[in-house]
């Protein structure tokens, strides 16, 4: 497959294309040496940030702070105990492997595929990354970054400004990709299909625009139009799923836990069979196995099982079938762009009003069965259901509701949502992080001493006032 070719180059993640390039000189005037090619592989680089995407979805935290799963053991995560967690391994990872593939274009290797489209594609997953890290934390550092011993203590980018400046970087990588003759190598994804590359830049134009939905709805609009017209994914066969292989070296996260580790300590939570199992959903039985007696039941969130032997086999483990060695990773996908776009509908942003609402809506939910299952027989019976038949007057909350079932179990996209909108409904126990539900990701404790000044400034600038923990929000999460 192809990642194979790429662990033989993972000393690129570490050395800098600028001093590659200076490295190789002396080498050159005698030798070619294929270990210490002339031109770097910006390619090898961009497929090196690549295989961070499978982390984005498969964390032992992000899938607790929407609900998806409930701990059987060991609860701390869904009691949300961590406040503070570490964002250097996202700049030091994919960022920097990106960043030298942006800051060294002259270096790239034209035999690897057009430069244009090698410097598209590290735009495009540099902004992927840089909003999910900055979905997570708020501010964070971004037009300093990357600058290394040179600028070791970077100031915080105000989010609002970070949402701009990759709103800019992604028009700028569909302006520039080179259709004709125009693959790629090394290309984990989309084996280097450029118009699949073109469409997920929009695709994620277009949900980042949607973000600004309360704070700033006129600049959302704007950019929502403009990433739909200039083309966003079309069908399943377009998604951003991270494929795993069948091998130790490159397996799915989860399969590792419940197979490798044998630890049987995810299951569904009570929330998500409670908004799946009353209506038949045909995604639950992917979701979720059967318990003991046959049927499914979800474990109340945060709450510790207290004879494991005895309580595990009557709740719904996470799902075996999503659970492979070699199960993919759905990231940004179809059913999501319909999604996003039946509310868009219903909020004026688009033409149609409640009409053509309803039609992404029911296409959205089609797709996201055909996706999670491998077929649509059971979509006419599922929204025939009064409450997932399209309601005007409750579209809003049939529309995040669907998408948050839909995302499962991509955690931390489902908690940006549910954030956005306030659905579906989710509480816990006021034992639990003081009864609140978090709304960001504290900052690393190294900052507050690293970094004291631009920390501080950072904390200070919370838009709505608040502390560096858990509650406080992010700036389009806009009370």
């Amino acid at each position: 497959m192809r990642k194979h070719n790429i662990f033989r180059y993972l000393w690129l993640a570490i050395c800098p294309i600028a001093i590659l390039s200076s490295c190789t000189k002396f080498a050159d005037s005698y030798y070619e040496d294929p270990n210490r090619p002339s031109k770097a592989s910006g390619t090898q680089l961009i497929a090196n940030a690549q295989m961070y995407l499978s982390s984005v979805s498969s964390s032992a935290y992000g899938v607790h702070y929407p609900q998806y799963l409930s701990l059987t053991t060991y609860t701390d995560n869904t009691r949300f105990i961590a406040t503070n967690l570490n964002f250097s391994t996202w700049y030091i990872g994919p960022l920097m492997n990106l960043e030298s593939v942006l800051q060294n274009e002259k270096e790239l290797n034209a035999n690897e595929g057009p430069v244009a489209n090698q410097i598209a594609v590290a735009k495009i997953l540099k902004a992927f990354f840089l909003w999910h890290v900055t979905d997570r934390w708020g501010d964070i550092p971004m037009s300093e970054a990357f600058k290394g011993i040179d600028l070791p203590n970077p100031k915080y980018d105000r989010q609002e400004d970070i949402y701009n400046a990759l709103f800019i970087l992604l028009d700028e990588a569909n302006n520039s990709v080179v259709s004709a003759n125009g693959n790629i190598k090394n290309d984990i994804i989309y084996k280097g299909n450029m118009a699949q590359w073109k469409k997920l830049g929009n695709s994620i134009h277009m949900l980042m625009a949607l973000r600004l939905s309360k704070v700033n709805p006129e600049k959302g609009k704007a950019e929502f139009i403009k990433a739909m017209n200039a083309g966003i994914m079309t069908s399943n066969n377009d998604n951003l799923s991270y494929p795993h292989l069948a091998e130790a070296a490159n397996e799915n996260f989860w399969y590792n836990s419940f197979t490798v580790q044998k630890r049987n300590w995810y299951a569904l939570s009570e929330v998500l069979v409670n908004h799946m199992l009353p209506y038949n959903d045909p995604r639950l039985s992917v979701y979720g196995d059967k318990n003991s007696s046959g049927s499914y039941a979800g474990l109340e969130f945060g709450k510790l099982v207290p004879n494991p032997d005895v309580d595990i086999p009557k709740i719904s483990l996470f799902g075996s079938t999503i659970r492979k060695q070699d199960s993919p990773v759905h990231l940004i996908t179809y059913p999501q762009l319909l999604f996003a776009q039946a509310e868009a509908a219903k909020l004026g942003w688009i033409s149609g009003g409640d009409g053509q609402a309803k039609t992404f809506y029911e296409d959205a939910i089609k797709q996201s069965i055909a996706q999670w299952t491998g077929g649509t027989s059971n979509v006419a019976t599922y929204l025939a259901n009064a409450d997932i038949t399209y309601d005007a007057n409750k579209a809003i909350e049939q529309i995040a509701t669907q998408r948050w079932i839909h995302l499962f179990p991509y955690g931390y996209e489902g908690w940006a949502e549910w954030r956005r909108t306030g659905f579906p409904n989710l509480t816990v126990a006021s034992d639990i992080n003081g009864g609140q539900v978090p709304r960001r990701e504290g900052y690393p404790t190294q900052e507050a001493s690293n970094n004291k000044i631009n920390y501080e400034a950072a904390v200070k600038a919370f838009p709505y006032g608040g502390t560096d923990g858990l509650n406080t929000r992010v700036w389009w999460d806009k009370p």
